[in-house]
């Protein structure tokens, strides 16, 4: 879409310019037009009746219209009747199992949680009473409000308490046997047409979903932590998931305030797929010279809120880490055995003060360099324009191997995934979008050049992204 596009103010009856935009720029009003040039202005500018010029702008426009499309499944009629959803379970009550159901009672749907011990439900539980006492304690609900939304939470220790829920989801930990097991269970417990849901953020959901006899109820919600949060939901269709099963999933994330993307099966679904690829040349960057403060840099400043080494230490570098099978055979491995887990230690990558502001290591610089040398790697200058293709291309080139493979339906649902669940600069699009602005072309010749270089098949530019280079044309 053209930057240019103009957009009348009397568009969206009673609405009107926002009063913030004529603090970013001059404006003046042409037959009831604004027209304003500013570099990086709100994407609900669009929906203010504003005519937006400037070089990022066209992202923004992009942007606002691929949030939107992404609720467009084409294979689904519009009048496919939709599940009700009035009860919902949750099994865990853990980080993740807490922040999806206060999604729920935010907007009163009431909920129970399951958990397998008293103490951790208790804990769940608190962790949840103590969220809304701090928001209340700001303003931003009343008491009354309060009291309301901790009433719609119940607890339980049995599975068989969510027989009269709607909608089941599963938020336990990353194990495909301990899910399996849990979904074999609910196959029994929950009444027909329940809706049952796996938050697994890269297990296989057609496995999981044949564990019952109900395939056809099975769907995948992913949510993004902290979950009452973020606001993306990654819907997952099984091979078997019904058709209004998606629907309803769809309808309900909007009811709960997220935007969804429907997406396929595969390791990582979308999003995490393609992190896998940037976060594994984020780790052979450094065995090449760069530290990971230097990686981080280059990443933040291209608009991300962290670099790959960041992230990972927020996230706990021990996560599908076991101390009884490490051998030490990885950077990770060896932070973990040092009890380097990231910032819940106080150290991962970085080391961290009381603040958790990072700095970074000796120590950590001392074990790349080790990792380095038996590798045979030599150091070497690397220039932050590579160090930004090797993170950001492999991305690009996953993206066009999931719409190659049908997982998603366009390309800027993949951006919607990527703006709204790791913090995409807006101003940018997405790294689809990102892509069509650099031109396929010139990174499929980087993707080239970087296999010629090292002989790795990684680097092998996608059939689809070649096809569409070679026409001249970008992801549409």
């Amino acid at each position: 879409m053209a930057s240019d596009t103009v957009w009348p103010l009397t568009k969206i009856p009673g609405e009107k310019l926002m009063v913030a935009l004529t603090d970013m720029a001059d404006y003046q009003v042409e037959d009831g037009v604004a027209v304003i040039t500013i570099d990086n202005p709100p994407v609900n500018a669009l929906s203010q009746g504003v005519r937006l010029t400037g070089p990022q702008s066209a992202a923004q426009q992009y942007f606002f219209f691929a949030e939107r499309q992404a609720a467009k499944i084409p294979d689904i009629p519009r009048d496919t009747a939709e599940r009700e959803i009035n009860k919902v379970g949750v099994i865990g009550a853990g980080t993740m199992g807490g922040g999806i159901a206060m999604n729920m009672v935010n907007v009163g749907i009431p909920v129970t949680i399951v958990e397998t011990s008293q103490d951790a439900l208790d804990r769940g539980l608190g962790v949840i009473r103590k969220n809304y006492q701090n928001t209340a304690s700001k303003g931003r609900i009343s008491q009354q409000d309060f009291e309301r939304r901790c009433g719609l939470i119940t607890g339980s220790l049995e599975l068989s308490d969510l027989a009269d829920c709607d909608l089941i989801i599963e938020a336990v930990f990353e194990n495909m046997d301990v899910k399996k097991e849990i979904f074999t269970r609910l196959d029994s417990i929950a009444k027909a047409g329940a809706i049952l849901a796996s938050n697994t953020s890269a297990l296989n959901l057609n496995e999981i979903a044949a564990a019952t006899s109900r395939p056809q109820d099975v769907i995948g919600l992913h949510f993004f932590s902290p979950a009452n949060v973020m606001k993306l939901l990654e819907v997952v269709r099984g091979e078997k998931t019904a058709k209004d099963v998606i629907k309803t999933s769809m309808s309900f994330a909007k009811r709960i305030r997220k935007t969804a993307v429907l997406v396929g099966v595969c390791p990582g679904f979308v999003g995490n797929r393609m992190l896998f690829t940037r976060q594994a040349q984020a780790q052979q960057l450094i065995l090449e010279g760069p530290l990971p403060h230097q990686v981080d840099k280059v990443i933040y400043d291209f608009g991300l809120p962290m670099g790959p080494f960041q992230m990972s230490d927020l996230a706990g570098l021990d996560i599908g880490w076991n101390k009884e099978t490490s051998k030490g055979e990885t950077i990770r491995d060896r932070l973990c055995e040092l009890d380097r887990r990231g910032q819940k230690t106080g150290a991962g990558y970085y080391d961290y003060d009381e603040k958790r502001k990072p700095t970074p290591s000796p120590v950590v610089e001392e074990i790349i360099h080790e990792f380095a040398t038996q590798a045979g790697m030599g150091s070497r200058e690397i220039s932050d324009e590579e160090i930004l293709q090797r993170c950001i291309y492999p991305m690009i080139n996953e993206g066009a191997k999931i719409l190659q493979e049908g997982l998603a339906i366009r390309a800027s649902d993949i951006d919607v995934v990527w703006v709204y669940g790791y913090g995409w600069p807006l101003y940018r699009g997405g790294p689809m979008h990102y892509a069509n602005s650099i031109g396929l072309d010139k990174v499929v010749a980087a993707l080239r050049q970087y296999q010629q270089q090292t002989g790795d098949e990684f680097w092998q530019p996608c059939k689809l992204l070649v096809e569409l280079a070679e026409q001249g044309v970008g992801f549409s």
